[in-house]
């Protein structure tokens, strides 16, 4: 196939012939008469093209009898013939909202209008709203389908994304990352235009292999020629930690809750120190960008730095990132175009390096965190009541744990024109990343009192270098148009890791050369993969109203076995735009309406290592010889593993009614098989697993998205856009005969099951009579019929599948903006339904007496204690140090995890424009900002977002509030 590739392209050039040139002189206005600069005017067929002027001028030498194509956005694009001699002027309409927005799909962008596909666009303008330097996360509820979820509030930590639900069980869940054109790469939230959501296989499928999660295609902001711009970008504010529902007993609370079980000491109540308030701090956020952009006709550039810092809630966290982008764009010749991108960023983390959240929750108020003269107590000595004797405030006087990292991506792109319809193009990309972490714990704490001063060290180096090459032919005759395009593609990635830990460290000396013995011998390694990739894709369309387009793609990895390391996808997709047909000239109502389907397979090899084929061995110190380092079997191999496989189809609807609404609706299956699967084998095989392709899963839902345009007028507008999505998911197949894997989980993955349902014992509340916990017995009688009991031995509790799952029921979210004059509102609201969380925290602080020298939390609204025969209460009495197991994994604490949250609401004003003429600038802006402001929800934590791929809330780093302050200035 590359051959062919460069068989075609040589071809090309030998057959291409020298025409004559023509110059062309134009002007651009719009129906007002208003003239447009930034227009593209493009000789048709060629990549040969020029931008209007200030004044909506523009000059271009062209063939003989050519065409000139003028877009832009917000216009409809219009196609004349080239004329020489007089001055041409040209006028263009005004274009549909629906119609105007572009997308990237694929190797290409589209208006939105011609897909046949299930993608949402988000507007860099709908991502500056929340402020965090995670983009997962500021596309939380902004598209159909897209759920992303996160179990911690530690600005160091990530999120996860799911699209269009879960579909495997081992291997990555999460989407695939294009950063403008090629696969990978790196950005930065500030520096991007737009985020670009695939959803469906006609889409997601020329990216072959990893594209069964999805697509998430992000593009980055170029230059445009005219004057230079610079902006620059500040906000400032304050986070605080969020607790929700949840609230700790203080000092008198605690005191007379354990004397209804336990004689608790009075001199406790000498202290009531609050830990959560010690451990927890009002922090700083600031983020700042300076950026330059601009060019002539020929040459554009966009230039950038960034610099975010954001304090944990968390004492002694933060994250410190440096950001530098640089894009550059340059028509070389006629012919070629060259694009050069580069962006950096440098990451500075500080961790709290000990069990501060864990104490924050359970360390007792009945302890003293000072001493009389200020210092921190040493809980390791005299009195203390707390279970763990560990007061975090003495030990971060000493420990440390930090991290650093700088990545790198930087791209080099070529697009030749070799015939007038016929484009060769190479997109490359070389991409470093370097990781460094260190953490040190002092001989006088409790951590590194064990090993008399320990310090950790671990290094990661990587680099991948991506080489997209494409060849693509365009023609359109009259009212067809056909696009051809060829691409090999090949990936390679390198990565080199080594580490070390030692011990012996003299007090506040962190330096390896300090250290007296070894906690691990030094170790490292390293590790390749490679992908390559054929693909060929044809897109048709007629008259503007039909649309059709098939690719296939064959792809190999080196992760999978020697027989099957290859595999083919293929796409399908149509769409009609009805509204264009000649009877729907007099509907009025509707100024837009079509219909999409698609179809096709996807794949994926992501999350399940580099080697997951092959038979591995483990360096075991219990396979030492004579005090040498051995190795045991680790990984059985398989060399028929292969790609887990994502057929998937869907029917969409696309609507507006009046130019004012915009209404799309998308009903989806995808049913995924092969899955890639860890499974454990019996210590009798010499092996710890083995990978295997094991069943099928399948996920089924509706998405829609809601764009209304309420009022439009000239002081005042007000458009709101809500998106909502229904997915469930079902375990069609496990191979071998087995009904489920991951037996005896908390969340098996079953046959005919939800693959995220809960599997646990059935709380079944209180005994009135006693108190006593109670859970389900399911008893089958002579007859076969099953029949539920009642049991206060939790040994006797059946097992049972719930009919609750941790996967939510639905999804959205609804964004208001508003603008009155130079005023602007916007606010938006998030929200997740139907999904379960197994609160695992609750079975240190809601114990019922086991633990007394746990703090507990105080009863949420509604639950109460047993305390006399009679009481019909959510909890049992308390007993000390009791062994009934009334805290064991139950449904009772399996929470709805539903909640709606205010994500953000802005407030803004823009200074009027006779006054920033007056100080020769194009826009002063300034804002207040809040995000997380509330959450309503019955979870009894603090904050019922969770990690959905596990489902569980267990001593959790709350999210933050944050009040911010912005200004916004162009020049």
């Amino acid at each position: 196939m590359r051959n062919f590739l460069l068989l075609i392209a040589f071809l090309a050039i030998g057959l291409t012939s020298v025409a004559q040139k023509v110059p062309v002189k134009g002007t651009v206005r719009d129906k007002s008469g208003n003239s447009l600069p930034g227009i593209s005017v493009t000789e048709k067929g060629t990549s040969n093209v020029v931008v209007t002027d200030d004044k909506g001028a523009f000059s271009i030498s062209v063939l003989e009898k050519a065409s000139l194509v003028l877009t832009g956005v917000g216009f409809a694009s219009q196609t004349i013939e080239a004329r020489t001699g007089n001055t041409l002027a040209v006028q263009l309409d005004t274009e549909a909202a629906e119609l105007q927005e572009i997308a990237v799909v694929g190797y290409s962008t589209k208006k939105k209008s011609q897909l046949s596909s299930a993608v949402t666009v988000v507007s860099a303008e709908k991502l500056t709203d929340v402020t965090s330097s995670n983009l997962n996360s500021l596309l939380q509820g902004k598209a159909p389908g897209v759920v992303v979820s996160s179990a911690s509030g530690d600005p160091t930590s990530g999120s996860n994304v799911v699209i269009r639900g879960a579909g495997t069980i081992n291997a990555s869940t999460s989407p695939l990352y294009v950063v403008d054109g090629n696969i990978g790469g790196t950005y930065n939230p500030t520096d991007v235009e737009s985020v670009t959501v695939l959803r469906d296989a006609a889409a997601t499928g020329l990216y072959g292999s990893r594209a069964a999660n999805g697509v998430i295609i992000i593009t980055t902001k170029s230059g445009k020629a005219g004057k230079t711009k610079i902006e620059l970008n500040s906000t400032l504010g304050v986070a605080q930690a969020t607790t929700g529902n949840f609230k700790l007993m203080n000092a008198k609370q605690l005191y007379d809750y354990q004397q209804t079980f336990y004689n608790p000491d009075p001199a406790a109540l000498n202290n009531n120190t609050d830990w959560w308030d010690l451990a927890f701090r009002n922090a700083m956020v600031n983020s700042y960008t300076l950026s330059a952009s601009g060019g002539t006709e020929k040459s554009q550039f966009y230039v950038s730095g960034n610099y975010y810092r954001e304090e944990g809630t968390l004492i002694e966290n933060s994250n410190n990132r440096y950001n530098f982008r640089a894009n550059l764009t340059s028509r070389l010749t006629q012919k070629l175009k060259l694009t050069t991108m580069l962006n950096g960023i440098f990451i500075q983390d500080k961790y709290n390096p000990d069990a501060t959240v864990y104490d924050a929750y359970l360390n007792l108020p009945f302890d003293a965190a000072y001493n009389a003269d200020g210092t921190p107590v040493d809980a390791r000595y005299g009195t203390w009541y707390g279970r763990d004797r560990d007061n975090y405030l003495h030990s971060l006087q000493y420990n440390t744990s930090k991290a650093r990292s700088f990545n790198m991506s930087a791209d080099v792109n070529l697009d030749y024109t070799l015939l007038k319809n016929l484009t060769l193009s190479t997109y490359n990309r070389a991409r470093i990343y370097h990781y460094n972490s260190d953490s040190y714990y002092d001989k006088r704490s409790k951590e590194g009192a064990t090993n008399s001063g320990s310090a950790y060290m671990s290094n990661g180096f990587n680099t991948t270098l991506v080489s997209s090459n494409r060849l693509r032919y365009g023609l359109e005759m009259g009212q067809h148009s056909l696009s051809l395009l060829g691409v090999y593609e090949i990936e390679k990635g390198y990565s080199e890791s080594s580490g070390a830990s030692v011990k012996g460290l003299p007090p506040g000396r962190d330096a390896f050369s300090t250290a007296t013995d070894i906690i691990q011998n030094p170790y490292g390694g390293n590790d390749r993969y490679m992908f390559s990739k054929y693909l060929g894709q044809a897109d048709y369309s007629f008259a503007n109203k039909y649309f059709a387009v098939a690719s296939v793609v064959n792809e190999f990895s080196s992760r999978f076995g020697v027989n099957n390391p290859a595999a083919t996808f293929y796409q399908l997709g149509a769409s009609w735009i009805i509204s264009n047909e000649n009877f729907m000239t007099g509907i009025q109502p509707i100024s837009f309406l079509k219909l999409r389907a698609s179809y096709g397979t996807t794949g994926n090899a992501e999350g399940i290592g580099y080697y997951a084929s092959m038979g591995l061995y483990s360096i075991s110190t219990g396979a030492s010889y004579a005090g040498l380092p051995g190795a045991a079997p680790s990984q059985k191999s398989n060399p028929d593993l292969t790609w887990e496989k994502s057929k998937s189809m869907n029917l969409g609807i696309d609507m507006s009614f009046f130019k004012r609404i915009d209404l799309s609706v998308d009903l989806y299956s995808k049913e995924t098989s092969d899955l890639l699967f860890f499974r454990g084998l019996p210590a009798t095989s010499g092996f710890d697993g083995v990978y295997e392709n094991v069943g099928a899963i399948r996920n089924r839902g509706v998405e829609f998205n809601l764009t209304t345009k309420n009022i439009v007028k000239k002081d005042f507008s007000w458009e709101t856009n809500f998106n909502m999505a229904f997915n469930r998911n079902k375990v069609l197949e496990i191979n071998e005969g087995r009904t489920e894997v991951n037996t005896g989980a908390r969340q098996p993955v079953a046959v005919g099951r939800d693959m995220d349902e809960w599997f646990m014992p059935v709380w079944a509340g209180v005994n009135p009579d006693n108190g006593d916990p109670l859970w389900q017995n399911l008893i089958m009688d002579a007859d076969n019929k099953n029949y539920i009991t009642y049991t206060n031995n939790y040994n006797l509790a059946s097992r049972v599948y719930t009919g609750k799952s941790g996967a939510p029921k639905f999804t959205g979210g609804l964004y208001n903006n508003l603008r009155y004059k130079a005023f602007t509102l916007s606010a938006f609201v998030n929200f997740v339904y139907g999904n379960y969380v197994y609160n695992d925290s609750r079975f240190y602080f809601d114990n019922d007496g086991l633990y007394e020298s746990y703090n507990q939390m105080q009863l949420a609204d509604g639950w109460n204690r047993w305390t006399k025969p009679g009481d019909i209460a959510t909890h049992p009495k308390p007993i000390h140090g009791r062994s009934d197991a009334s805290n064991a994994t139950s449904t009772r604490y399996l929470e709805d995890g539903s909640y709606l949250r205010l994500r953000n609401i802005t407030l803004g004003y823009n200074l009027p424009d006779q006054i920033t003429q007056s100080l020769r600038i194009a826009n002063f802006r300034v804002f207040v900002s809040g995000d997380n402001l509330y959450t309503a929800t019955n979870f009894s934590g603090t904050d019922p977002e969770v990690d959905l791929g596990s489902g569980q809330s267990s001593i959790k780093y709350p999210i933050s509030r944050k009040l911010l302050v912005g200004l916004n200035i162009t020049l």
